[in-house]
């Protein structure tokens, strides 16, 4: 009898070419997606060694991180130096014959969105990005992770990577969700849970009947967080919903090499009696929407829950936050309100926030801003008249990219006269000064920005969605 296998394990297998010394493989790499901050530089290297990519078909580009957001954008931003950053890419992606999801392309976007969007990652694969949030692609069954320039480098020169084999991990959400709680709660649940490193050196599955009820563009906000847990990378096996969220879209096999490769994609999954590293049962039966009240994402709790009084854990937290012990999170009054990022900018998200602001408008001296996760998210959205629910609401509707995921010395959320200083944001780190200079930031759900952004304090979405 074959021994049995965990799904990381039969991928990780699949790509291993060659075992190095002191427990290290030479890993395959199937696709490589380089994104405006980082592509110049993987490039300009690969140029200056004299090398060439060893299959320019499988490496992509995006313009994302630096590139401007507002209306009637072009090659000028806000980020210092971008401009020569936008046009240095440009040129090398052209050089190096690679795909380039440019300005103005309906393919462009943030590149853990559009690689799915575009069928370049799939279930089973091995893809890597200069971005720690790489781990998003993993909502379609594949075994992504972050990389630096110098790995860039030679992933592109030579499609393999030298790895340790990571730990692994199974993290099973049992149970249901309730109406208004998200794929983001259950992730801001596990790490307030276990920590900001309980998954450290773990590649993890999500399992569980919670997430088979998730579809996959949930499945992704889920598996972006894994970084947030420390983890190295996460997954959720593909099963019929991703195989049909994926079929037919621009890079995915067609024909009979899809079914094919479906069949393949079947025997990815865990054996039942597979060892881990490590095993987690959450239940999510009864989970509430969580809002993080600290600087990393594991300081976070239930909305109707208050700040720990913890002093000796949680005292610079609520030092840099302006919060004080016990003071219920509901009420905290906001500055500015932010839906976008590679965690919860899909489409998925703006429906749920929408639901939340159809008919209503944001309080008085709030900033709100929703930037959609690519362009094709953008044109989607505005099919559906969800642009028009925003702005009606009071919300800016920007161009698809990075945004105010990060602060990189460009755009803020200060007002005229005003500048913001609290703001509740969907993204993923509420690190001190992620999101600008003294910016003191809570994460949540597309649906807890929208009804904090309506009330101009942290606030349950789920009465308004009742």
């Amino acid at each position: 009898m074959p021994e049995a296998r965990n799904i990381i394990q039969k991928i990780w297998d699949q790509h291993v070419i060659a075992q190095m010394d002191e427990g290290q493989s030479l890993i395959q790499v199937d696709r490589v997606m380089l994104h405006d901050r980082a592509g110049p530089a993987v490039l300009g290297a690969l140029r200056e060694s004299g090398r060439a990519l060893a299959q320019p078909a499988m490496v992509f580009g995006t313009m994302d991180h630096i590139i401007d957001t507002h209306p009637g954008r072009g090659d000028d931003t806000l980020f210092k130096g971008g401009r020569a950053f936008i046009q240095s890419f440009r040129s090398g992606a052209r050089a190096a014959g690679i795909a380039l999801f440019d300005i103005g392309d309906p393919r462009q976007g943030i590149s853990h969105i559009v690689s799915a969007e575009q069928g370049i990652v799939l279930p089973g694969s091995v893809m890597v990005c200069c971005d720690s949030h790489t781990c998003t692609l993993g909502g379609v069954g594949a075994l992504v992770w972050g990389i630096g320039t110098t790995e860039g480098e030679h992933a592109v020169a030579t499609q393999t990577l030298v790895r340790t084999k990571p730990r692994t991990m199974r993290v099973e959400f049992s149970g249901r969700l309730a109406p208004g709680v998200s794929a983001k709660d259950m992730a801001l649940a596990m790490i307030s849970l276990y920590g900001a490193n309980g998954g450290a050196g773990h590649a993890i599955e999500f399992c569980g009947d919670a997430v088979r009820g998730l579809d996959v563009e949930a499945r992704s906000t889920l598996c972006n967080m894994a970084v947030e847990f420390g983890a190295w990378t996460g997954l959720v096996a593909a099963d019929d919903t991703t195989f049909d969220w994926l079929q037919g879209r621009a890079y995915a096999p067609r024909g009979d090499q899809w079914n094919t490769a479906v069949a393949h994609w079947r025997g990815l999954a865990s054996d039942p009696d597979a060892a881990w590293d490590r095993s987690l049962v959450i239940d999510c039966t009864g989970m509430a929407p969580q809002v993080s009240w600290g600087t990393n994402p594991g300081q976070a709790a239930g909305i109707a829950d208050r700040v720990p009084a913890d002093l000796a854990v949680s005292e610079p937290a609520l030092k840099y936050m302006d919060l004080r012990p016990g003071q219920p999170l509901a009420g905290v009054p906001i500055d500015a309100a932010f839906i976008g990022s590679c965690t919860n900018s899909r489409l998925s998200d703006l429906r749920m926030a929408a639901a939340v602001l159809k008919g209503r408008k944001v309080a008085q001296g709030v900033k709100a801003i929703v930037v959609p996760g690519s362009t094709a998210v953008k044109q989607a959205a505005e099919a559906e008249g969800l642009d028009r629910i925003f702005l009606a609401a009071g919300f800016e509707w920007r161009e698809s990219g990075c945004s105010l995921c990060f602060y990189a010395g460009g755009d803020s959320f200060d007002s005229p006269g005003r500048q913001a200083r609290r703001v509740i944001s969907s993204t993923n780190r509420n690190f001190e000064g992620r999101q600008g200079p003294g910016v003191r930031t809570h994460l949540a759900s597309p649906a807890t920005v929208a009804a904090s952004a309506l009330a101009g304090c942290i606030a349950d979405p789920r009465p308004l969605l009742a």
